[in-house]
C-alpha cells in the first residue's frame, strides 16, 4: 500500500539531509527565470547516494503502478529526469525513451531519443515540478508523435498554483513523492530552520515572482 503522508515525510527528510534541497530565506538564490527564492533543490544529488536513490526509485515506480495503471513506457524528460525515469523503466522492465528540451541541430534532428510506437500509453519521470512548464512541452511532443500521455510523475513539486492550472490546461494529471509544504512542515519540527523564518517560506509560495523585490 502507497502511504503517502509517511513518503512525503521520508523524501523531505532524506532532500534535507543530503542538501539536494537547500533552504535560505535570508540570502535567497536567483532562478534563470530572475525569481529570488529562499529554496534551491537539485534531485540530481539524490543518484550520489545510493540507498537513497533506490528508495526514489522504489516509491516512483510504486506511484506509476498505482496512480497509472498499465503503461508501455517510461519516458524521462531532459535533463534531470533522464537518470530517475531510466532507473524506473529498469525496475518495471519497460522499454525507456527521453524528450530533449529541444530538437536536435544535426542529424536526425530528434526531439524524442528512443523506439517509441504510435498508441503507446505512457508515464512521464521528472525530478523537480516548478511551473510545470518544460514538463508540459514535454507531454505535448509526445503527444504530437502519436503516443497517450497517462500521466507525470516527479520526485518534489513547489505546489505553484501556476503549476496545477497549466496541468489542467493541459489535461494531464501530476504526482509527486513530496512536496514543499511537507518540506517546510518537517523543516520547522526538526529546528532545521528557525520559527522565525517560516512565514518567509510560506510567503514566497503563495507569490515566487515578486517574493524579495
Amino acid at each position: 500500500m502507497f502511504n503517502k503522508s509517511d513518503i512525503e515525510l521520508k523524501v523531505a527528510e532524506f532532500l534535507l539531509q543530503i542538501k539536494a534541497i537547500k533552504l535560505q530565506p535570508n540570502n535567497p538564490f536567483t532562478w534563470a527565470s530572475g525569481w529570488k527564492s529562499p529554496i534551491y533543490c537539485d534531485n540530481r544529488v539524490t543518484l550520489s547516494h545510493p540507498s537513497i536513490r533506490t528508495y526514489i526509485r522504489q516509491k516512483l515506480t510504486q506511484l506509476v503502478q498505482e496512480e497509472y495503471g498499465s503503461v508501455d513506457l517510461i519516458v524521462g524528460v531532459a535533463t534531470a529526469g533522464i537518470p530517475q525515469g531510466a532507473l524506473v523503466a529498469q525496475e518495471l522492465g519497460l522499454p525507456f525513451a527521453y524528450v530533449r528540451a529541444k530538437a536536435k541541430e544535426h542529424g536526425t534532428g530528434s526531439l524524442i531519443e528512443g523506439e517509441i510506437v504510435e498508441g503507446q500509453r505512457v508515464v512521464l519521470v521528472e525530478d523537480l515540478i516548478s511551473t510545470g512548464k518544460s514538463s508540459l512541452a514535454a507531454v505535448a511532443a509526445l503527444r504530437d508523435a502519436g503516443l497517450s500521455v497517462a500521466g507525470l510523475v516527479s520526485i518534489f513539486t513547489y505546489g505553484f498554483d501556476v503549476a496545477e492550472e497549466n496541468f489542467k490546461a493541459a489535461k494531464c494529471r501530476y504526482t509527486s513523492l513530496s512536496n514543499y509544504e511537507t518540506l517546510i512542515d518537517y523543516a520547522s519540527e526538526h529546528s532545521i530552520i528557525a520559527g522565525t523564518d517560516i512565514e518567509l517560506l510560506k510567503k514566497w509560495r503563495e507569490n515566487p515572482a515578486e517574493w524579495g523585490r
